[in-house]
């Protein structure tokens, strides 16, 4: 597994989590789903996601968010109508996310500095 991020599926809530490690570039975020997809790591019955940066930093211009946007709407087979939550604790880190959740459409994204946060929306 890559050391840049982990994938844990929580069965009691169906939440698919990711967690992120070190400096994340637009490439890893997107490479780490395409790994998802291609060894079966979200399961059918998944509900919902949540992406903790918390131990992570986002390494690209804020204008690249933008590319983040595309991967989901490209991939509206398995994000569709699901909610992502992404945690960061950062503030030079939070627009991103903020920046995201401003052109969804078909999937459902939010920011949050807590996980526990973050656990109940993606579950209301």
């Amino acid at each position: 597994m890559n050391e840049k991020f982990k994938f844990e599926f929580d069965r009691s809530t169906g939440i698919l989590f990711k967690y992120y490690y070190g400096k994340i570039t637009i490439e890893d975020i997107t490479s780490s789903w395409v790994y998802a997809f291609a060894n079966n790591i979200i399961p059918k019955e998944v509900r919902g996601f949540i992406l903790d940066y918390r131990n992570a930093n986002f390494d690209f211009d804020i204008k690249e968010h933008i590319k983040i946007v595309e991967f989901y709407k490209k991939h509206l087979d398995v994000f569709g109508d699901l909610k992502i939550a992404i945690i960061t604790e950062k503030p030079k880190d939070i627009i991103i996310p903020m920046m995201v959740e401003t052109k969804d459409e078909g999937y459902y994204s939010k920011p949050f500095s807590t996980i526990e946060a973050a656990i109940a929306w993606v579950l209301i």
